[in-house]
C-alpha cells in the first residue's frame, strides 16, 4: 500500500487506502457485502419513516391550528438528527450513505466499487420506499391529505432555481463526507476527537433549513423517490428530475473537488504521466 505523505508529516501518519475496483464482482460472493446492502435497506427506511412522519406531522398541527408545529427547523433537525443516528450505527458496515447521491459521490472518488454503488442505491431506493410506505399505513388519511411529505418545487421558484439549490445542498453534504472520512484530517487532528456522523448529521440539519422553502429539501434522491412513488400524484412527479439530477452534479463536483482539487489528485495525476512518458 502506498503512502501519500504532505510536508510536516510523518511517513507514519496515515495511509491512503488504495482506490477501490471500478467492477468487483468477487464482492458478490461475500456475506459481508449483502450484509452492508441490508444495512443500507434498513437505515434509509428508517430515516424515511422519522423524517416523512415529521414532515406530515408538522403539515397536520399546522392545518389544525392546534400548534404551530415544529416548523422548518423542528423538521431540519429530524432529518439532521436521523442521519447522525442512522450513520453512526451503520457506518462500520456498510459505510452509512443513506443516500444515492453520497453513494454516487464515493463512487466517483473510487470509494466504493460500481458492483456496490449500484446494489447500494436499489437498496435505498426499496428501503425509502417502504419507509413511506410505512408512514402511509400509519396515517394515511394525514399521508394523502398532505402530499405524502414528498418533495415538490415550491411555488414562485422556476426549475432551474430549484436545480440549484439542489445542487448547492448536496455539493455541501458530499463535501462534508468526503471532509470527515478523510484520513489526513484523522492524522492531523489526532489530538480532537473527531466523530464522523456529527458533522455529517449536521451538514444535512442546515442544508435542509437553507433547501426546505426552495424544494423541500432533497438532496437524497431516495428521499424524494420514496415519497413520489407511495404518493404517487401528478405534482410530486412534475420536477421530478430536480432531485435526481441535482444531487448527482452536487455529488460528482464535490467528489471532484476534494479528490482533485484539495487532497491534490490532479497533481498526482499529471506527475505520474510525466513519469511514465520519460
Amino acid at each position: 500500500m502506498s503512502k501519500d505523505v504532505e510536508p510536516g508529516f510523518s511517513a507514519g501518519d496515515y495511509f491512503d487506502q488504495p482506490p477501490a475496483p471500478f467492477f468487483d464482482a468477487d464482492e458478490l460472493l461475500r456475506w459481508s457485502f449483502y450484509r452492508a446492502v441490508i444495512a443500507e435497506f434498513i437505515a434509509t427506511l428508517l430515516f424515511l419513516y422519522v423524517g416523512v412522519l415529521t414532515v406530515i406531522g408538522n403539515q397536520s398541527q399546522s392545518s389544525a391550528a392546534v400548534c404551530s408545529g415544529v416548523g422548518v427547523q423542528g423538521i431540519a433537525w429530524a432529518f439532521g438528527g436521523t442521519i447522525f443516528v442512522l450513520v453512526y450505527c451503520t457506518a462500520g458496515i456498510s459505510g452509512g450513505h443513506i443516500n444515492p447521491a453520497v453513494t454516487f459521490g464515493l463512487l466517483l472518488g473510487r470509494k466504493v466499487s460500481l458492483v456496490r454503488a449500484v446494489l447500494y442505491i436499489m437498496a435505498q431506493c426499496l428501503g425509502a420506499i417502504c419507509g413511506c410506505g410505512l408512514v402511509k399505513s400509519l396515517k394515511k388519511a394525514n399521508f394523502n391529505a398532505f402530499s405524502g411529505g414528498a418533495t415538490e418545487l415550491v411555488d414562485g421558484f422556476s426549475p432551474g432555481a430549484g436545480l440549484a439549490a439542489e445542487i448547492i445542498g448536496t455539493f455541501v453534504l458530499v463535501y462534508t463526507v468526503f471532509s470527515a472520512t478523510d484520513p489526513k484530517r484523522k492524522a492531523r487532528d489526532s489530538h480532537v476527537p473527531v466523530l464522523a456522523p456529527l458533522p455529517i448529521g449536521f451538514a444535512v440539519f442546515v442544508v435542509n433549513l437553507a433547501t426546505i422553502p426552495v424544494t423541500g429539501a432533497g438532496i437524497n434522491p431516495a428521499r424524494s423517490f420514496g415519497s413520489a412513488v407511495m404518493f404517487n400524484n401528478h405534482k410530486a412527479w412534475e420536477n421530478h428530475w430536480i432531485f435526481w439530477v441535482g444531487p448527482f452534479i452536487g455529488a460528482a463536483m464535490a467528489a471532484t473537488y476534494h479528490e482533485f482539487v484539495l487532497r491534490g489528485g490532479a497533481a498526482k495525476t499529471l506527475k505520474s504521466f510525466k513519469t511514465s512518458s520519460i
